[in-house]
């Protein structure tokens, strides 16, 4: 009989194990929320497929079972694998709007159908096979497999196309207005490794799943990459944790540094002239915007974060909306009415 932790499958259930004890401490320190609880449910998941593994491969147990638990390891493989991209969702379904939203809502759910439809391809296909050990199946689990990972890695590809976008946007209208960008930059970082990560490994996975000459067996130079690939896989909600801590303590600075930001302020001295008080109005208004719209844009980037509805800034006035009176000043515009 094999011992349980003599195989990678128990060092890699023990992984997701850990990576769940580290998102209950993160919720612990900052707050719950659905982005926080995105690591723990994949570790979950990890943990329990991994665990399984044993038990339908290398332990010997009637044909009914081991189908059963091959069943089960496969849906919370596909909770493990495809969950991951919850984690950009729940951001943009929280920063982006009305017809982009839509968009990206639409392309999002229906890879995730696929993403879907292909695991349970490969969930009843290794059930059969298990089942009927002489039903030749492993390439039919292979294309499975392959249409899987490719789904994950373009759906990714998708998710990226909307975050980065969207932070580009907010971090070059910061630029213009001359508010403080370092919180966008992060947060574009951040999701560029993100991303990036989850995209490669589904292709490599992808491509290395093609060639698989066996079931669940690292005994191939690609089936081991394989097993390397999705070791980082395993790891991968430890980059959503340190993401969370890093993005909330990035927005804490960013706001601090903000506080004290001051704005031009009215001069004394301007009531007999119209021109230069209407820009020194308009500048004070600009300010006040801005100030809005600081402190208001860094609390949205931060509520995916902490679960929080979204706010909308305030708008800037427009040169229409300034009365007569503001343009001319009290005094002149009290001798016009007289």
């Amino acid at each position: 009989m094999v011992v349980y932790f003599e195989l990678g499958w128990a060092i890699l259930s023990t992984i997701c194990l850990a990576n769940v004890i580290f998102g209950v401490l993160i919720i612990n320190i900052l707050s719950f929320s659905r982005l926080a609880l995105v690591p723990v449910v994949v570790s979950v998941a990890g943990a329990v497929a991994n665990g399984l593994s044993f038990y339908v491969y290398y332990a010997d147990n009637p044909l009914i079972n081991t189908a059963v638990a091959s069943v089960f390891a496969d849906i919370t493989w596909g909770i493990q694998e495809g969950g991951n991209s919850f984690y950009s969702y729940i951001i943009l379904s929280r920063i982006i709007f009305d017809r982009e939203l839509q968009i990206f809502k639409g392309l999002f759910w229906t890879f995730i159908i696929f993403i879907i439809a292909t695991r349970t391809g490969i969930t009843i296909t290794r059930a059969k096979s298990i089942l009927d050990p002489s039903l030749d199946l492993i390439k039919t689990i292979n294309a499975f497999h392959v249409g899987y990972f490719t789904s994950i890695a373009i759906l990714e590809c998708v998710s990226a196309f909307f975050l980065l976008r969207k932070f580009a946007t907010v971090r070059r209208t910061s630029v213009e207005a001359s508010l403080r960008s370092s919180i966008f930059s992060h947060l574009m970082r951040n999701s560029e490794v993100r991303v990036a990560s989850l995209a490669l490994m589904g292709i490599a996975r992808a491509i290395t799943y093609y060639f698989q000459p066996t079931v669940q067996e690292a005994s191939s130079v690609l089936s081991q990459i394989d097993r390397f690939v999705y070791t980082f896989e395993c790891l991968f909600p430890i980059v959503m944790i340190i993401d969370l801590l890093a993005s909330k303590i990035a927005a804490i600075n960013n706001n601090s540094s903000s506080g004290g930001r001051s704005f031009p302020k009215k001069r004394s001295g301007y009531a007999n002239q119209p021109h230069q008080r209407s820009r020194t109005k308009r500048r004070d208004d600009e300010g006040h915007m801005m100030s809005s719209w600081e402190e208001t844009g860094s609390r949205n980037l931060v509520a995916p974060f902490e679960d929080r509805p979204i706010e909308h800034p305030p708008k800037a006035r427009s040169p229409s909306a300034v009365s007569q009176q503001e343009l001319v000043g009290p005094d002149r515009f009290d001798r016009d009415q007289a």
